[in-house]
């Protein structure tokens, strides 16, 4: 039996796949999960690089915000920037549209 992985993540989302294609072309998805779940303490330099130059940034930090992910670098940004996003304030990074909310 075939599982298909963007049906499965919609069922437990509630996203439609095409809510959910940024994933399959996102720089992430081509890295390990090391940079994007580093150590406490550890540097989010080289996740947030690859994050900048990742067309999908908006959408995985959007997708991050609306399901409270709280651990590592989601769009761009790190727990505490989606954090300081979430109440109202400034991320902080100057890290570009995701972290403006523009386009």
């Amino acid at each position: 039996m075939q599982i298909d992985a963007m049906k499965t993540l919609t069922g437990i989302t509630g996203r439609t796949g095409q809510e959910l294609a940024w994933q399959e072309n996102a720089l992430c998805a081509q890295t390990g999960p090391e940079f994007f779940f580093p150590a406490p303490g550890s540097s989010t330099r080289e996740a947030k690089q690859l994050c900048g130059a990742c067309e999908g940034r908006r959408a995985c930090l959007e997708y991050a915000l609306d399901n409270d992910e709280r651990f590592g670098v989601w769009g761009g940004l790190s727990e505490k920037e989606r954090e300081r996003l979430r109440r109202g304030g400034s991320a902080g990074t100057g890290a570009g549209p995701a972290a403006s909310g523009t386009a």
